[in-house]
Formats: C-alpha cells, structure tokens, sequence
C-alpha cells in the first residue's frame, strides 16, 4: 500500500479562505487562531500516517479474538491506544473542566476523518467514548461526572454503548434489558446486548458502557426505557475500580468489516449501574451520544473514501497499461485514460466538499454550545440538527461508493488482498448501517427535520446557500439544483408515511448535492490564485459542476413520482 499523507494544505485553505475560522473563532470567544489549529492537524495527521496506517492490514487479518471470555485486540492495538491518549488525542475538543483541551470540534471532526482514512477500526475506540462523555457531561448527575469523565476524557478509561437487542434494533420499543433497584441508589441491570462495538478490549482501564433498560414501574414502548451507567469495574473499599462488575462478553460478531474493532454480545447478570438522567427518559439521554456518533460515522464515509483515492491515485499513476489517445505512446500510466479520470474525478468532487460541509458544520456546533447569544445559540443548534442525517447518510453512502470506485481503478488487484481495496470496500460498507441506517436518517431528515420551525430552519438553510451563489458556471448549476430542491421540499409537506418513504432516500442525496454544489461555489470563489492548489480546486468544480450536479434532475424526478408505483405491488407478489 502507499503512504496515507494527510490533507493539511487542504484543511489551511478551508481554515483560512472558505469557512473564515478566525472569525468564527472571535465570535464565540474561542482564543484560536487558523496557525494553531493546522499545527495542531498536521501533527495529528503525523499520528495517523505513521502510527495507526501501518496497523490497519494487519489488524483487519489478525481481528480481535475472544479468550478465556476477554478480548484481545490485534497486536500494537493496545500499545498504540496508549501512544494516543498520552499524546492527548482523547481529549482534543472536551470540556476543559474535566481535563479536556477545549479545542474547536472542527479540529476534531477532521482528526476523526484521518482516523477514518487510516484505521477505521481503531478510531471507533475514541470516537465512542468521546459520544459516551457527551451523553453522560448532559445528563449524568454531578457524583458520576466527577467520578468517571476525567478518566475517560484522558483515555485511562474507554467507553461504549449497549442499545440493539435481537429482537430491538431500529424500533427500541421493544427491548427486555431489566434494571431493578438495589435500594442503595444503584440498579441490577439484566438483560443481553448485540452489536457492541468496544464492549470489551485489552487496553487496561475501565470500560463504561452506557446501557438502555427498563424500571419495574416503566410504562410500554419507549417511554419507558431508561439510561444507565454500568462500568466494567466497580470501585472497591480504597476506592480503587479493581472490583469485576456482573457483566461478561458472550460472543464476538464475526464480521464483513471492521476486523481489528470487537463487536461484542454482552451478558449483564445482575451487573450494578447508576441512572444517567431522569427515569423512563433514557432514549432522549442517549440521542445526545447518538447524535454526536451519527456526525463521527458521517466522517468515517468521507475518511475512507478519501484514504481510498489517495491508494487509487498512487496506483493510477503507477500502472501502465494500453496506449495514449492518440495512439502515439505506450504503455502508460493509467491516470491518462479519461475513465480512471472519472472514478478518481467522482471521489474527490465528494471528499474536497465533503471535507468542507463537514467543517461548516462542525463550527455549526461550536456555535450552537458556546456562543454567548442565546438566539444564535438555538439557530445553530437547528442547523446541526438539520444536517446531522444528511452527513450521516449521504457522506457514508458516498463513502461506501467511493470505496469501490477506488477498488475498481486496481482492477483485479483491487479484489485481492495484498493492496488493501477489498478492505476500504468491506469496512465502509458497515457506516451506512449502524447509528441508524441510512433509511432512517432519510425518514428523519423528510419526516422531523423538515417541519421544524414550521420549516423555517430547512429555508433559512437554502437561503444561506443562496446567498453565497453566483452566476458562474458551479454557482448557476447549484441555484439550478437548489430550485429544484425547493421544489420538492414543498411538494414533501404533508406527505404520509408511505409518500415520504418512497422518497426519502432520494431527497436526501438531492439535498446533500446541493450543500455540496454550495461548498464548491464557495471553494471555487476562494481558488484565484495560480497555486496548483487552487488551480485544482477549480478544475474539480467544474467537474462536480458539469458531471455530478445534473444528478439533481433525475432525483428531483423521482421524488415527483411519488410512492404509487413503490406501493402498488402487493407484499405476497415479491
């Protein structure tokens, strides 16, 4: 495999000349500056290319393993999670109150796509207990901050969360987990989970996993469940968490992807927990973490798609095969034949915008936690919430294609192991799946999102992008798509369940080439200078300009058509 060199000369013209980061800065009073936060990536992205890139085969052929009911993570997986939380990467943006840098989440965001593009399996481990911190800093009392943030916030301690039963996956309504008072303020949680992704490792340290499970007195369906904390090991009479709690490790899943990462089938026999929030209101506790895992599982699609182009590209111009054009030369490089253009044009128009957005998004976030005006406060805090399932489905949907894009410009090496595609394809395919599947996130976006505000916060978004665009080339074509767009979001108020489930997930591709076609504007308007940066930002606008935006016809087409011939069929006819 080559090299993985990190996008830094990307993230500085994004910082600098696109998204205005120093300002952004200023206004939610944030002392950081665009010099700092690249120096900051660029030594992140050192972390990646020279210690997690080398693990990421050999961890997908060694996989986690089950022994004598522990896990064992594949070889240099536990000396490096060491490596990276000693180097502070853990806690990169979290509360400074509890030992956490404090950093801006757009340094964050684009540390979890290097970790996507490197070793998608390892950068679950941090990014799980990050969306673990955020659930129980909202909602947890003051005792269990104290006690088990600073741990988890350093890395000593790692955590994870137990939602999926095999009877209750997408509709947690249904889940048996049991949790009965001790008398003592603490419950006895009972029950069994499925799909557990860092619920057991060799890494030292606690594990906190943060568990759905219903009281003796809960009411039916989902306003019954309730979140609680159950850590590995509970404290002992120093006061040392030396004590095993009643929790064990059935299974391993074994897997598509994600080799090195151990999917877990957890036993909680009696395990001891603490209620994280108010009874019977769990579910909305635990759409915080959710939430903050929805936007890290976006990154993962743009981190592999973008891993996946650099190999591709390496490849391409090392490859020689058939004749120029023009048939005066060859062999040459396959980077000359106009179809490997297009697979490697089709991924970077998504990685480059890609990239953007989720950096616009992520100063979104900044904004809606910490700016000192509440109105502004709750504007942005709309926009991520509009946002999170477009980056959520359509970055790993992209992802996933990109990946198999990139494995296609190999031809049959990228179908064997040795150059490592086959793998970019297997561990992407799992980011359109989990968190809530990427249908889901479409019904979400068409069915909650949509009307909030009366749908004042979907057309105060399309007024943004329209704001920023002109009559050039990129900037006409997106106004094109962006009519369209607004079209059919009209045509989507008041829609039934059928009718917004039959157009879903095309709305949500519609929507997320437009917020794309907007960043290309911005990044196109940005490229004046005669640097081969900005020269190749221009000339990969006009690609997503020409080629990849006049998708939105076709799209906005079939939203027009409705559900009648998705509905028609009869179920026994299939």
């Amino acid at each position: 495999m080559f090299s993985y060199v990190p996008p830094i000369d990307d993230y500085r013209f994004l910082l600098t000349q696109v998204l205005g980061f120093d300002g952004a800065m200023a206004d939610i009073g944030k002392d950081v500056d665009a010099d700092l936060a690249a120096a900051v990536l660029e030594e992140a992205g050192r972390m990646c290319a020279e210690r997690l890139h080398p693990l990421n085969r050999h961890g997908d052929e060694e996989g986690s393993r089950l022994v004598d009911g522990a896990v064992q993570t594949p070889t240099g997986f536990a000396e490096a999670w060491r490596d990276f939380a000693q180097a502070g990467w853990t806690s990169l943006s979290a509360d400074p109150a509890y030992g956490g840098q404090g950093l801006p989440f757009i340094l964050q965001l684009w540390l979890d796509e290097m970790l996507s593009a490197t070793n998608l399996s390892f950068g679950l481990f941090p990014g799980l207990t990050r969306g673990a911190c955020e659930a129980i800093m909202a909602h947890a009392s003051d005792d269990l901050k104290t006690t088990y943030l600073p741990p988890m916030v350093s890395g000593e301690w790692t955590g994870a969360m137990a939602l999926t039963e095999s009877s209750a996956g997408t509709d947690l309504a249904l889940l048996k987990t049991k949790a009965v008072p001790n008398g003592d303020g603490s419950h006895a949680v009972t029950g069994t989970k499925i799909f557990i992704s860092s619920g057991d490792h060799d890494f030292g340290g606690n594990i906190i996993h943060l568990v759905l499970a219903r009281l003796p007195d809960a009411p039916a369906g989902v306003k019954g469940i309730s979140l609680f904390l159950v850590p590995k090991y509970l404290p002992d009479a120093d006061g040392a968490f030396t004590q095993r709690n009643g929790m064990s490790v059935g299974s391993l899943e074994k897997k598509m992807g994600i080799h090195a990462q151990p999917t877990c089938v957890m036993n909680y026999d009696g395990a001891t927990g603490w209620l994280v929030g108010e009874a019977h209101r769990g579910l909305a506790a635990m759409f915080t973490m959710m939430n903050a895992e929805r936007l890290m599982v976006g990154i993962q699609g743009l981190g592999v798609a973008g891993g996946a182009y650099q190999q591709a590209v390496g490849y391409a111009r090392d490859r020689l095969q058939g004749r120029s054009a023009d048939g005066a030369r060859g062999p040459v490089a396959i980077i000359d034949h106009a179809d490997v253009r297009r697979m490697l044009l089709d991924i970077r128009s998504f990685v480059e915008a890609g990239r953007a957005l989720a950096g616009w998004t992520a100063l979104q976030l900044d904004r809606a936690h910490v700016h000192p005006d509440a109105t502004e406060r709750a504007k942005a805090d709309a926009l991520v919430a509009l946002l999170t399932p477009v980056v959520k489905a359509a970055f790993t949907d992209f992802g996933f294609e990109s990946a198999v894009r990139a494995q296609q410009v190999f031809g049959g090496h990228g179908y064997i192991r040795e150059w490592g595609m086959e793998q970019y394809v297997r561990d992407a395919r799992i980011a359109q799946i989990y968190e809530g599947t990427n249908g889901v996130q479409a019904m979400d976006l068409v069915g909650r999102k949509l009307p909030m505000a009366g749908g004042a916060v979907v057309e105060g978004f399309f007024d943004l992008i329209a704001a920023d665009l002109d009559d050039g080339d990129i900037g006409g074509r997106t106004q094109a798509a962006l009519a369209l767009l607004r079209d059919v979001t009209t045509g989507l108020r008041g829609a039934d369940v059928d009718a917004s489930g039959a157009v879903a997930v095309d709305y949500l591709r519609l929507f997320a080439l437009v917020a794309m076609g907007w960043m290309w504007t911005r990044m196109a308007a940005a490229a004046t200078d005669d640097t081969p940066l900005h020269s190749a930002k221009r000339s990969v606008a006009a690609y997503f300009a020409e080629r990849i935006l006049p998708q939105a016809k076709g799209l906005a087409d079939s939203i027009a058509a409705g559900k009648a011939t998705t509905m028609v069929l009869e179920a026994d006819a299939f």
